[in-house]
């Protein structure tokens, strides 16, 4: 049985709904940055914005300086698009991210411009206008254009060479409490973070916090990597989308509202995962294992590396259509991520590093023998 989820200061859908919605592809993240530090400001005793444009947030513990740290991180920018060329009236796109053409066809998008965003739709050729070829296959992104509905002449005046593109839909409230929208993938797990510091407002915890909303993870894991360098945390937790059922996705998936899956595999500290694991146990909480063998992809990957290492843990969102525009997610899944981290930080103390070491002072005592 799963343990109460405890509302706290801060809505998550409307947290949620926010961070959703605000257009920060992979290198162009001032949006999100902003939108999350407004939420983080008031949960946090400092932030910054680090050289290459990750947020982080410094939540000071009680302990005796120098303190322990852990770093929990999301990465906060989104697939989009690039312009790549214009034809007359239209416009021709690269991808920024992992964007997928299947996806975006007769959406709307935004185009980023020097004079603000113009509203844009994806357009294609018509079922009876393709060839034989074009019939079996989805449209590749090159032969995708965008329309914004303007002349020839308006589009080359307003319209640049490497402007940002971003689909633009709301985050659509669904039954059960979920939710679909775009940027889910990452910005669920940023709102798990947000959970977390407002559980923190009412629990002690000796260690300090530093809250990382990373940037490009989308295009090569380069935020986590600088911070990860930067702030040198003792331990580290990072949080990303993993998949949910859907019909044809392959095993493993993890039910919405299930829980928050715990990664384990060459790319976590088993006994990282192991205290995590207790933490959930002592709280009745569920808390799937998602097993990955070999690299995970995520912010995790690059900050388990960093420096001389860092023993770093991964919990997930289940999450259904991801890279789409309609990424489904549980906002209940947000709420018990949010409280496990809390209550694993209020529970670290000053023994916790000694008992995570490969090995123990025992156990080198018996080798020696």
């Amino acid at each position: 049985m799963d343990c109460e989820v405890l509302t706290g200061t801060v809505d998550i859908k409307a947290h949620l709904k926010t961070l959703s919605e605000v257009h920060a592809p992979s290198g162009y993240e001032t949006a999100a940055r902003e939108a999350i530090l407004s939420a983080w400001q008031p949960l946090t005793d400092a932030q910054e914005t680090s050289r290459l444009g990750s947020l982080v947030a410094y939540k000071h513990g009680s302990g005796a300086e120098p303190r322990r740290r852990i770093m929990l991180c999301a990465h906060m920018d989104e697939i989009g698009m690039i312009v790549s060329r214009i034809e007359g009236a239209f416009i021709r796109v690269g991808s920024l991210g992992g964007i997928d053409s299947r996806a975006i066809i007769g959406k709307p998008v935004l185009v980023h411009t020097r004079e603000g965003a113009l509203q844009g739709v994806v357009g294609a050729l018509p079922l009876s206008m393709l060839s034989d070829d074009q019939r079996g296959r989805y449209p590749s992104l090159e032969e995708i254009y965008i329309d914004l509905g303007l002349a020839a002449e308006a589009v080359a005046r307003r319209v640049r060479v490497g402007d940002i593109v971003t689909m633009n839909l709301p985050l659509l409230e669904l039954q059960d409490r979920r939710v679909a929208g775009k940027a889910m993938d990452n910005r669920a797990c940023v709102a798990v973070i947000s959970a977390c510091l407002d559980a923190l407002q009412r629990m002690k915890h000796s260690w300090d916090v530093l809250a990382v909303a990373s940037v490009q993870e989308e295009v090569g894991l380069h935020g986590a990597r600088a911070e990860a360098y930067r702030l040198n945390p003792d331990i580290a937790i990072a949080l990303d989308v993993t998949f949910a059922p859907q019909p044809n996705v392959p095993s493993p998936t993890f039910e919405l509202g299930g829980g928050v899956p715990l990664a384990l595999g060459a790319n976590f500290h088993p006994a990282l995962f192991e205290a995590i694991k207790k933490t959930a146990e002592r709280l009745e909480m569920s808390l799937p294992i998602d097993p990955v063998p070999m690299a995970s992809g995520t912010d995790a990957w690059a900050i388990q590396i960093s420096r001389d290492g860092i023993p770093t843990a991964l919990l997930s969102i289940p999450t259904r259509n991801m890279h789409t525009t309609v990424e489904t997610v549980d906002l209940r899944d947000i709420e018990r991520g949010g409280r496990l981290l809390a209550e694993f930080i209020a529970a670290l103390d000053e023994q916790f590093l000694t008992e995570i070491v490969w090995d123990k002072p025992e156990q080198t005592e018996k080798k020696d023998a």
